[in-house]
């Protein structure tokens, strides 16, 4: 799954830089190749990195709870 994340990245790059190129030079499907690029990465890149990234149950530790929450207050206000 890594390999695939790379190798979607670099797609990617690849892609943003043909549609600078395009830009540059003024082709007229320029801004519709660079829209597709950034479709691409966000509804095809990004839900593939977080799954990826977060599968483990790796995300409970940034979640707020009231535990937490009374950990980071406790000290709070008292002068």
């Amino acid at each position: 799954m890594k390999l695939m994340l790379k190798i979607m990245f670099v797609i990617f790059l690849i892609w943003m830089a043909v549609g600078m190129y395009l830009i540059n030079i003024g082709h007229e499907k320029a801004q519709i190749v660079m829209g597709l690029g950034v479709f691409y990465f966000s509804f095809l890149f990004m839900p593939f990195f977080i799954y990826y990234r977060y599968r483990d149950g790796k995300y409970k530790k940034y979640i707020l709870n009231d535990e937490k929450l009374k950990a980071a207050f406790k000290g709070f206000g008292k002068d």
